[in-house]
C-alpha cells in the first residue's frame, strides 16, 4: 500500500507540475516559432535544420512542454519563467539581473545562448539546448512568466471564463488564442505584419528588456484582475492585440537571436 501511494504522488506531482509552468499553449508556442522560422537567415536556417532533422521550430517548440511528464527531466522546470514580485524599474530590474544567479529563464537563455555557440557541443545537447532556447525565448514574452512565486504566476488568480473555471495564467497561456478559434497557421498568417524597421528594433533590445517589458505587462494584469472575476468577450477586446504582438515579438526576437548565434 505504501509503495502504491508513492507512486500515485508521484504521478499527481508530475500532472501537477506542467499546470504550474506552462506558458503559451500548444498553439502559442506554435505560432511564436512559425514566425521565427519566416525571419531565419541561411546560415541559420541551415544549422538547425541538421539539430533538428524534419522537425520545424513551431513544432519543436512545444518539446520542452511536453516532457515534463518525464521525471528525468524534472530538472528543466525552473528554465520556463523568472519570478519577479513586483514591477521593476528598468534600471532595477538591470541591477535584479546583473546579481541573478538562480536557475530561471533570465540565466538558462544565457547559458544556452552560450552553449550553442561552442563547437564542441554535442549534438545530443544541442539538440536539447536549441529544443529549450526556442521555448524559452517565446515563455519569457507571455507576461505572467515573469509573474509572482507566491501566486505561481497567476496559476492561483481563479478566474471564471466564459462560464468555466479557470485562472489567469491559463487565460493568457490558451484560453484568448483558442478563443479566436483559427489554427497555428492560420493564426499566424494573420498578425505576422511586421517591417523591417520594427523587426531591427524589436531584434537589438537585450534579453533583460524583453523581461522588463513582460514584467509591466504582468503587473497591469494583476493590477486589473483579482480572484472570482468573470471574464469574456470584454476581456478579449481589452487584450487581444496586447497578445498578438507578445507573439510577433516573441517569434522575431527568437529569430534575430538563433540568426545571430548559428549566422
Amino acid at each position: 500500500m505504501k509503495t502504491l501511494f508513492k507512486k500515485l504522488l508521484l504521478l499527481a506531482a508530475v500532472i501537477y507540475i506542467p499546470m504550474q509552468s506552462m506558458a503559451w499553449g500548444t498553439n502559442g508556442h506554435r505560432i511564436c516559432g512559425q514566425i521565427a522560422d519566416s525571419y531565419l537567415n541561411a546560415k541559420a536556417r541551415k544549422a538547425i535544420k541538421e539539430i533538428l532533422g524534419d522537425e520545424s521550430i513551431a513544432i519543436t517548440s512545444n518539446w520542452a512542454d511536453f516532457i515534463k511528464s518525464d521525471p528525468a527531466y524534472s530538472y528543466l522546470y525552473n528554465w520556463h519563467f523568472i519570478n519577479l514580485e513586483k514591477a521593476y524599474t528598468y534600471p532595477e530590474l538591470q541591477a535584479y539581473l546583473k546579481a541573478d544567479t538562480i536557475t530561471d529563464a533570465y540565466t538558462k537563455v544565457n547559458f544556452l545562448t552560450a552553449e550553442l555557440k561552442k563547437k564542441a557541443t554535442t549534438k545530443a545537447n544541442k539538440l536539447l539546448y536549441l529544443r529549450m532556447l526556442i521555448h524559452i525565448v517565446e515563455d519569457l514574452h507571455q507576461p505572467l512568466h515573469t509573474g509572482h512565486l507566491s501566486d505561481k504566476g497567476g496559476n492561483d488568480v481563479k478566474v471564471v471564463w466564459f462560464g468555466k473555471e479557470s485562472n489567469l495564467h491559463s487565460v493568457w497561456d490558451s484560453e484568448l488564442i483558442d478563443l479566436q478559434q483559427l489554427s497555428y497557421t492560420e493564426y499566424t498568417t494573420m498578425i505576422n505584419h511586421t517591417t523591417l524597421a520594427q523587426r531591427t528594433e524589436w531584434q537589438k533590445a537585450p534579453l533583460s528588456q524583453w523581461i522588463y517589458e513582460s514584467n509591466q505587462m504582468a503587473d497591469k494584469l494583476y493590477a486589473e484582475t483579482k480572484t472570482g472575476d468573470k471574464l469574456s468577450y470584454k476581456y478579449n477586446f481589452a487584450h487581444i492585440a496586447t497578445l498578438n504582438q507578445q507573439l510577433v515579438k516573441a517569434g522575431v526576437r527568437l529569430a534575430g537571436l538563433l540568426n545571430q548565434v548559428f549566422g
